[in-house]
């Protein structure tokens, strides 16, 4: 059956980012066709996370498809009304240059498929905070002008090198793509994304925090698929907190989680202070966040529990 309101595709479904925004599109009346890898790890994950959520049954079509091969993607773009590109490599053991081509072709195989189909207004690229934050300046608060600078990155060395020159270099590429072909793209730039998670795997960042952002980076996305001015980056960041202090906090509520918090906070403190996401032109734009600091990790610690992580 489909959607009220159209077609969309989600690339990367089965993550963290990708389940929630595909949750959030079915409720808002979207019928949804989401891609996972085609190798036979992924191929045999259970779905049912997926399946089962609300309306799936009628307006969710899970199909095959690899950043290796851009060209995979064109069956579950083909005829859709816009893209929400999620899907980034996360496996670091690969060269860098391999992971930064398989990004890069990828979302330029998608962009082209986007082009090709006649059919689809806009794609949402998910960026990073990674490709914002990374500068050699101390600034307390960025905006979406600034860009992680590549050498400095490099020269830091910080833990997902590959990824966070991935994401940079992708995301400038995909706003480069729209410019040249008028092609409309916006890119949502999300800090760490904390909350409760719909896909079995344990969220890496909700690891590292612990080391329901997820429900409003999600309606962020659908916000700025949906909105007819919406045009290049926006900053997403509802709260600004350290781990350090989110460590504390959990500590305190949660003693049984005090050891795991404060190892999160010791790795912390060896890291260079990221500045601050402003969100400026997203609230300016007439989007409104739902969470707090304390509601997304309570959310995300029952989480865990209920799903045998704690």
């Amino acid at each position: 059956m489909e959607g009220k309101k159209g077609t969309v595709c989600v690339t990367g479904g089965t993550g963290y980012i990708g389940s929630w925004l595909i949750w959030r599109l079915l409720d808002h009346g979207y019928s949804v066709r989401t891609t996972i890898r085609s190798n036979s790890a992924e191929h045999k994950k259970d779905l049912s996370f997926l399946t089962s959520l609300p309306g799936a049954s009628e307006k969710l079509k899970i199909l095959e498809a690899d950043l290796g091969d851009p060209e995979s993607f064109r069956a579950a773009i083909e005829g859709c009304i816009g893209v929400f590109h999620v899907a980034t490599p996360t496996d670091f053991d690969e060269a860098m240059e391999v992971v930064i081509k398989r990004t890069l072709d990828g979302a330029k195989g998608i962009l082209k498929a986007c082009l090709d189909s006649k059919t689809v207004k806009k794609l949402v690229y998910t960026s990073s905070a990674s490709a914002v934050g990374l500068i050699d300046k101390n600034l307390d608060e960025v905006d979406e002008t600034v860009w992680s600078d590549m050498d400095y990155v490099k020269a830091l060395n910080p833990p997902g090198v590959p990824y966070v020159i991935s994401k940079t270099l992708t995301e400038r590429a995909v706003l480069e793509f729209s410019e040249k072909h008028g092609f409309e793209v916006v890119t949502l730039v999300p800090s760490l994304v904390v909350g409760p998670f719909i896909c079995p795997k344990f969220a890496g960042s909700v690891q590292f925090t612990l080391g329901l952002l997820s429900d409003d980076v999600a309606r962020a996305h659908i916000f700025l698929f949906e909105h007819p001015e919406a045009k290049g980056r926006y900053n997403c960041s509802s709260n600004a907190i350290t781990v350090v202090s989110a460590s504390r906090l959990l500590s305190s509520k949660y003693p049984e989680l005090r050891a795991h918090a404060e190892d999160s906070a010791k790795v912390t403190s060896r890291l260079k202070l990221l500045p601050c996401l402003s969100t400026k032109k997203l609230k300016g734009s007439g989007f409104e966040f739902k969470y707090g600091v304390e509601e997304m990790l309570d959310d995300a610690v029952k989480c865990c529990k209920e799903k045998g992580y704690l």
